[in-house]
């Protein structure tokens, strides 16, 4: 069976979780471009939210006084 060419845009579709310090944690890898166009840098706060059976993750904001 042929496999199937997938464009620029499904190859970054996929990803998959890496078991990271001694299996308490996991990572999955984020294409650069995204990264970019975010605006996002090296060792920056990055909340995470569960919504279901999705995870979304954003800039983190301070809370204001």
């Amino acid at each position: 069976m042929a496999r199937e060419k997938r464009s620029k845009q499904q190859k970054y579709q996929i990803r998959h979780l890496t078991k990271i310090a001694g299996g308490s944690s996991y990572a999955i890898v984020i294409p650069m471009d995204f990264v970019k166009k975010l605006g996002w840098k090296d060792h920056q706060k990055l909340t995470l939210h569960l919504y279901g059976k999705k995870v979304v993750i954003g800039d983190w904001e301070p809370e204001g006084d």
